[in-house]
């Protein structure tokens, strides 16, 4: 495998971005290939069978861009889709739970840890079984917030509305006694303000986007797959690929990652 081969990340829409920034910021010598999947946002409210069809069909894209690796920076699909595909696979597939639920054991001090997701990752339990394969005596709340999907979507990142809805989905898990909560959906890192202040300063949230970065730096290390090459000055070093509303991806990219994003490519995904 060609070490200067690009990272190939994907999410239902642009929560991954989350992901993409950190790998940027921790591994930045990397080239990155990112597919949004814009057209068919949100997952979280879709069956098991549909996103892992999804996953599958935008892998085969990825590995269209010869991708040395792949990142399902979207916690439905590493809930639902990941285990099944990473059998079929012939290069590294990371998601983002497990990372996630391992800083969250490691930070809570009373063993009660809240996880907020879509729909389908709260369903899935996923974060519940693993974190308790480590420790069978904790206790996870687990609580859908489905509504921060749209809303991080149409850029109401900080509006009067955004703290409404946190305030009705929260209220539950404050009085529950957590210390520490997982943002359980890539999209979450971006009102992580809101979330932090209405939980209070004594709840520590883990951001699983910083921790795969940190993992995937630390597969790449120990597959000796690193790019330890600075990529020259105009290189195309991060592509970005969408199944609908580029002009749309791109003005909130901007607002994410300051790298000037030019472009981003529509891609009929279902030809894949």
């Amino acid at each position: 495998m060609n070490n200067s081969a690009p990272i190939g990340v994907f999410d239902s829409g642009v929560g991954g971005l989350t992901v993409v920034r950190e790998i940027m910021r921790q591994i930045p010598n990397e080239r990155i290939v990112y597919f949004g999947d814009t057209a068919r946002v949100p997952y979280g409210s879709k069956s098991k069978e549909t996103v892992t069809r999804y996953s599958r069909q935008i892998i085969r894209f990825l590995k269209t861009q010869d991708v040395k690796a792949i990142v399902a920076a979207c916690n439905t699909a590493s809930a639902y889709a990941l285990d099944e595909i990473e059998q079929e696979m012939d290069i590294p597939v990371i998601g983002v739970v497990k990372p996630g639920a391992r800083v969250a054991l490691d930070a809570t001090r009373n063993g009660k840890i809240g996880v907020i997701g879509t729909e389908a990752t709260i369903n899935s339990q996923i974060y519940e079984r693993y974190i308790k394969e480590h420790d069978a005596n904790a206790e996870v709340i687990g609580k859908a917030c489905p509504l921060f999907v749209p809303l991080v979507e149409e850029g109401l990142l900080n509006d009067p509305v955004t703290d409404e809805i946190a305030m009705r989905y929260l209220s539950g898990l404050i009085d529950s006694g957590i210390d520490t909560l997982v943002l359980g959906c890539t999209h979450y890192p971006l009102i992580r303000e809101t979330v932090g202040r209405v939980m209070g300063a004594g709840v520590t949230l883990v951001n699983p986007a910083y921790e795969t970065a940190r993992e995937l730096r630390g597969m790449l290390e120990a597959e000796r797959m690193l790019n330890e090459t600075k990529p020259e000055l105009g290189t195309n070093r991060y592509r970005f690929f969408v199944s609908d509303a580029a002009d749309k991806f791109i003005r909130f990219a901007n607002s994410i990652i300051k790298y000037g994003i030019l472009s981003a490519k529509l891609i009929h995904i279902e030809e894949y």
